[in-house]
């Protein structure tokens, strides 16, 4: 589905929402107390300006009595392919973030992933899968980092552990291609990327990917990821605390200047070790 198809269905969802509410004399703040979110949340989704997660619409429809259309709407609108049913609705959030603030631990951000690399990220998960599979993620993939095109694109910061640039995912000439492109992007002003060197010792994210998110008309999300399963939390208190880990991050992080000299180097040694193979 096209990205201005699937708006159009979720504002649809928003003003379906509305209607059914409204003919059940329910106030937004009525119904988000029945369904475990502020009644704010409740007039964002009626807008279209934020998608609710799957447990969320099935509440809806059983507050309202609807017989499941939030839900199999809901299925519906973050059944994209290439994407984990738990990572979905983080993709609909990216298309609207004002700011993106990411920390990597061991693999570079997927908005920043090359083709090679990407393929070899899914290949080393996914062993016995078709070509054709893998062709679906990684194409799913590079047309998420098509964000960062836009004249429109969101202020992008991300703090990658030294794993990142160490290692040597799809092989040395895939690393040094990798790590030239998010050179490029840094140079380009894209993105600001700053690296957490192994002498950083322990830090504020030792549990694995912490993703923030910041829009124009509503309130910031964070989302936790690990190998099989992500979080995306909205409660302030959550986000607040998650917001501080990344602020302790980017703190124990060297210069963006630095950054950049540590991201070539790399890549140079990369491109080196592939010419001797």
């Amino acid at each position: 589905m096209a990205n201005g198809s699937r708006q159009a269905a979720w504002e649809f969802f928003g003003a379906e929402l509305k209607r059914r509410r409204e003919d059940a004399g329910i106030t937004q703040v009525e119904l988000g107390a029945r369904v475990f979110v502020s009644g704010g949340y409740i007039g964002q989704f009626e807008q279209a300006i934020r998608k609710p997660q799957l447990d969320v619409a099935q509440r809806i429809d059983g507050v309202l009595q609807t017989d499941g259309i939030f839900e199999r709407l809901c299925r519906k609108l973050i059944d994209e392919p290439g994407y984990a049913d738990y990572f979905a609705g983080v993709v609909e959030l990216e298309r609207l973030a004002t700011r993106i603030c990411e920390f990597a631990p061991t693999v570079v951000p997927g908005l920043l992933q090359t083709k090679e690399y990407a393929s070899a990220v899914t290949i080393a998960a996914n062993p016995f899968k078709t070509n054709s599979y893998v062709d679906e993620i990684v194409t799913a993939r590079l047309e998420r980092s098509l964000l960062l095109d836009d004249a429109t694109r969101p202020e992008y910061w991300v703090a990658l552990h030294e794993n990142v640039l160490r290692i040597p995912v799809g092989g040395p000439q895939a690393m040094a291609t990798q790590l030239q492109h998010i050179a490029r992007l840094m140079r380009e002003r894209t993105a600001v990327v700053t690296v957490l060197p192994y002498a950083a010792g322990a830090h504020a994210a030792m549990t694995g990917d912490l993703r923030l998110m910041e829009f124009e008309d509503a309130p910031p999300v964070a989302y936790t990821e690990t190998s099989f399963s992500g979080t995306l939390v909205d409660d302030p208190a959550v986000v607040k605390r998650a917001q501080r880990a990344y602020d302790l991050l980017r703190v124990a992080t060297v210069s963006p200047e630095a950054s950049l000299a540590l991201i070539e180097s790399a890549a140079e040694d990369f491109r080196r070790c592939a010419s001797t193979t």
